[in-house]
């Protein structure tokens, strides 16, 4: 007997390794700036590098490229993020997937 995953076996298993990645991701925050930066995503749903700096300097004291490297960390491997350019000469926008809002919100309320 062969057993096929459906689609919706297939986007649960999915929604279930970001949501541990997610609680992994978390669990390693020492000084709450991970925390910090999933809030703002979450409160912005849209940000630029330049922007989620801004934001982290009213409470951190971080630097741009650290903010870049996680902000490009959290793209590439959470995938919680879409990543968009109009053109070379415009800023990369990273936005918050919809889809998967309602973990986001479950695993901040849990840390």
């Amino acid at each position: 007997m062969i057993f096929r995953k459906t689609k919706g076996d297939m986007m649960e298993s999915l929604r279930l390794r970001i949501k541990r990645r997610l609680e992994m991701y978390l669990e390693l925050d020492i000084d709450g700036i991970r925390k910090s930066i999933i809030d703002i995503l979450l409160k912005l749903r849209k940000v630029t590098v330049d922007l989620l700096y801004h934001e982290l300097n009213l409470k951190f004291r971080v630097s741009y490229s650290a903010v870049a490297s996680t902000l490009g960390y959290i793209h590439s491997k959470l995938g919680i993020l879409h990543a968009y350019k109009e053109s070379y000469k415009t800023p990369i926008v990273y936005s918050l997937k919809e889809e998967y809002v309602d973990i986001i919100k479950s695993v901040l309320s849990k840390s």
